[in-house]
């Protein structure tokens, strides 16, 4: 069975993105284990003086790098995925990098009509930079609208066209999965570039 890490999107105490990762990782139990990653403790990054990385970083990459995959539910806010998930990412890609060749599934779940569309755009940009290089579900938004009546109040997903749809995201993701372990060639030099990669020199 794979193991997968859902990476909640926001640092938010009650989150309709948390709820929809508690939702996968229920419905989808008999396919995958999901254990569920918060950010809300995070310090904001700035960059160390010394190459140690705080403890929590460093529990976070070591299970992001033993997972199959990572599910990140990102909300949107201002257009944008939250800072604190960006946050995130620039701890999860300074001298540790798990997500380089990790296969990634984007989804999202906003307020408004558009299920987070941008800040999922952002973020497919975000994690297909040189620091951290992950292998992106192409073809597979998965876009959750007006979040705040899409559950039950036991947690079920309300539309049935919206499990079914997700079901179809997550078959091909478990698939996708799969095809990125024969994918590995560049995996050394990908790991590499991602550590040489230094933003003080380019110009």
């Amino acid at each position: 069975m794979k193991k997968f890490i859902g990476l909640v999107g926001t640092n938010a105490t009650t989150s309709t993105n948390r709820q929809l990762l508690q939702f996968m990782q229920a419905h989808f139990k008999k396919d995958a284990t999901i254990e569920l990653m918060e950010i809300q403790n995070l310090p904001m990054f700035n960059k160390p003086a010394t190459d140690q990385l705080p403890e929590i970083i460093k529990e976070m990459a070591a299970k992001i790098e033993a997972a199959d995959g990572v599910i990140i539910s990102t909300a949107e806010y201002d257009h944008s995925a939250p800072a604190a998930l960006i946050n995130a990412l620039d701890w999860l890609s300074y001298n540790i990098y798990p997500f380089v060749d990790k296969p990634v599934m984007v989804t999202g779940a906003s307020y408004g009509a558009l299920g987070s569309s941008r800040a999922q755009a952002q973020l497919r940009q975000l994690l297909d930079a040189p620091e951290l290089h992950a292998m992106i579900m192409p073809s597979s938004e998965f876009l959750l609208g007006n979040s705040l009546n899409a559950f039950t109040e036991d947690g079920q997903l309300k539309d049935t066209t919206i499990v079914e749809k997700l079901e179809g995201i997550f078959a091909d993701f478990l698939l996708f999965v799969d095809i990125a372990k024969q994918l590995k060639n560049a995996h050394a030099a990908n790991k590499k570039a991602a550590a040489d990669f230094d933003w003080d020199k380019i110009r």
